[in-house]
């Protein structure tokens, strides 16, 4: 699953100083919901996204329900995955329990029993091998690309087969929406289907949508205990700087924006109630390097470029110190993925080194002209450092880099882009170096993949959706195989070892910080929010884990 990314623009970056003045100004469409929310049981909630097309299918990444966060209160999963505590077993929710045939190969799920749906309806194993059945026929709904082959229902439980062993999609299954099947089972082709009057067995129902005001009302027939909560209003902002000036006036009660100085635009203006949280998911973002063409085709370089890039800087200047630098030269972030680490790695920590990344380089055949480094074939070192244009926290990543490649001799260029022109880029492969984020997971195992898979490799000027950066190696590929077919953990273990030790010794990405599933809440009006003490949820509204979040509120008094 991977965390939605919420980019801060240069123009947000400008007006921070004045968002109060603009806060005490302006009116959102909950201007008065935030005095409102403990006495009429409602919690405010904001997103960045703009004004929305009302759709509510759970499978599509650009539906409202989705865009929003409201799919994950009106429907819900098998289980629940907590992504900042990947080793931790999964919440079981409309399944009871799960277990792995010995060769991996299939899944056998119990259905709870006694939920019904939102119209009324009995909840059944039938629905789930129809939400899975709908995946395996149609691929433009399965995002994760769970490779389903035979599903079939026994009673109170439902059997996924597959041709190969899917333990590592298992966090995929269980996360899977479950929709009705009697009303799902008419539609044609439901990758159009905008299911307007949607039908979940998840604590509330829509009430009413308008394109940047949505409202949820509670179930009472809910199958578990009734949420606290009576009303869910979401207002969609047209950029993080309104989301920001809602959240400071306190109009907003839980969202997600990336603050610059948020102790002085937001946490100081209630400093009793006003808080923020940033876990760590295992995945990350850095600058992504092209292996095949340009400078960094020689790992030389790529080692050295590593050894000059200041994560924690980047941590605390460029990403507003709301995430943690990643300092583990195997990328994998901590502490969410420290159960992993190979034993060789549990201590190792990466410092900036400007003389061992200059003997790197004139160790592998490069050589100075003055202060300016050439490379083996007698060419000045220069490369281009790309992304779109307005995206603050990523060109303030790319400055800071780019002073580390100076203090080797490498000139380097800030080059901006159109999102879609940047996009359409790095899976093609024309770029030198560009900051991008990683795919996440249960395990660094994702993270690797989509780094490193020799499987998804495409030449370049052929659109790549993983490995865009080209990286290709037999050792890499036969471990990645070896992770997804092996039957037990020592031999994942032993798997997950040899890729920590290719992505420190290659260098095919210069991973600097992680991807935090971060988020700003209020305990004005409502209390039971997850925190580093009680790490249960992360803490954004987007995500699969909103619904346990919401459950676990109470009123403040």
């Amino acid at each position: 699953m991977k965390p939605a990314r919420l980019r801060t623009t240069t123009a947000a970056v400008g007006v921070v100083a004045s968002l109060l003045l603009a806060s005490a100004c302006s009116s959102s469409p909950n201007a008065d919901n935030g005095k409102a929310g403990r006495g009429s049981g409602v919690l405010n909630i904001g997103t960045a996204s703009g004004p929305q097309t009302e759709n509510n299918n759970p499978y599509l990444n650009t539906s409202s329900a989705l865009g929003v966060g409201y799919a994950s209160v009106t429907f819900e999963t098998l289980a629940l995955v907590n992504p900042i505590r990947p080793a931790d077993k999964p919440k079981p929710w409309l399944a009871t329990d799960w277990s792995w045939s010995p060769d991996l190969r299939s899944i056998t799920l119990t259905v709870r029993d006694g939920v019904t749906w939102s119209d009324g309806k009995p909840f059944s194993a039938q629905d789930v091998a129809f939400s899975f059945g709908l995946m395996k026929k149609f691929p433009a709904l399965n995002g994760a690309g769970v490779p389903y082959k035979d599903i079939k229902v026994d009673g109170d439980k439902v059997v996924l087969g597959f041709d190969a062993p899917q333990f590592v999609n298992e966090s995929n299954i269980l996360s899977l929406f479950v929709v009705p099947q009697h009303i799902w089972a008419s539609q044609a082709d439901p990758t159009t289907f905008t299911n307007p009057k949607p039908v979940g067995t998840g604590p509330y129902v829509l009430d009413r949508f308008a394109p940047q005001s949505i409202v949820l009302k509670r179930r009472d027939d809910y199958w578990q205990k009734a949420p606290r909560v009576a009303e869910l209003h979401y207002t969609t902002y047209n950029d993080n700087t309104g989301l920001t000036t809602a959240l400071a006036s306190g109009a907003v009660e839980w969202g997600w924006a990336p603050i610059p100085d948020i102790k002085g635009v937001y946490l100081s203006k209630d400093p009793k109630h006003h808080h923020g949280w940033f876990p760590a998911a295992l995945g990350a973002n850095g600058l992504w390097l092209n292996n095949e063409r340009g400078p960094f085709k020689n790992k030389a370089l790529r080692q050295a470029a590593g050894l000059v890039t200041d994560r924690k800087l980047i941590a605390t200047e460029g990403q507003y110190g709301l995430v943690p630098p990643i300092e583990n030269p195997t990328g994998i972030p901590l502490p969410a993925g420290e159960s992993f680490l190979a034993p060789e790695y549990k201590s190792a920590k990466l410092t900036v080194d400007v003389d061992k990344a200059r003997k790197i380089l004139t160790g592998a055949g490069y050589t100075y002209r003055g202060s300016t480094l050439i490379d083996p074939s007698g060419k000045p070192v220069e490369v281009t450092l790309t992304d779109p244009a307005g995206w603050a926290d990523y060109l303030a990543d790319l400055d800071i880099i780019k002073s580390g490649l100076q203090k080797i001799g490498v000139k380097a260029t800030i080059k901006t882009q159109s999102a879609d022109s940047w996009s359409q880029a790095f899976n093609n492969g024309d770029f030198d170096a560009t900051m991008h984020w990683t795919n996440g997971g249960a395990s660094p195992y994702d993270m690797y993949a989509n780094i490193m898979s020799g499987a998804a490799y495409k030449p370049v000027g052929t659109s790549a959706q993983n490995n865009q950066g080209r990286y290709r190696n037999a050792e890499v590929d036969a471990a990645l195989k070896a992770y997804v077919t092996a039957t037990d953990t020592a031999a994942r273990t032993a798997a997950l070892a040899v890729l920590q030790r290719r992505m420190a010794e290659d260098v095919p990405a210069i991973l600097t910080h992680a991807n935090a599933i971060g988020g700003e809440y209020s305990t004005k009006h409502w209390v039971g929010w997850p925190s580093e003490t009680d790490p249960y949820a992360p803490p954004q509204p987007v995500q699969r884990t909103a619904v346990d979040v919401v459950l676990h509120l109470r009123p403040a008094t």
